[in-house]
């Protein structure tokens, strides 16, 4: 059986990653991918924990499958945005973006 340490120490390597690419990139889409990272991250820290918290339950995967569904939502309205931001201002940088000036 795969110790609760391994899981918390992959989950926080891909947390960490994820970090890395929203507070590095300039491109709104590698900051999304980013943000999935750590989304995923919690993931694995919510099965790891139910796993070895209260065994046999479901409580955990139902957060899970909640979080998918979230992060799913996330990444169809965020990309959403970065295609009509794209469209009006023929790029995706970040620093570039300054919808709210004139």
């Amino acid at each position: 059986m795969i110790p609760l340490s391994w899981y918390l120490f992959l989950a926080a390597a891909l947390f960490c990653i994820g970090l890395y690419g929203v507070l590095a990139r300039r491109n709104a889409v590698a900051i999304l991918m980013g943000v999935e990272l750590m989304l995923c991250a919690a993931n694995i820290n919510l099965v790891a924990f139910e796993r070895y918290v209260a065994p046999g339950g479901l409580t955990g995967q139902l957060f899970v499958i909640f979080n998918i569904t979230v992060a799913a939502a996330e990444a169809a309205v965020g990309l959403a945005l970065i295609i009509a931001i794209y469209r009006s201002r023929n790029t995706v940088a970040v620093e570039e973006l300054d919808l709210l000036r004139g």
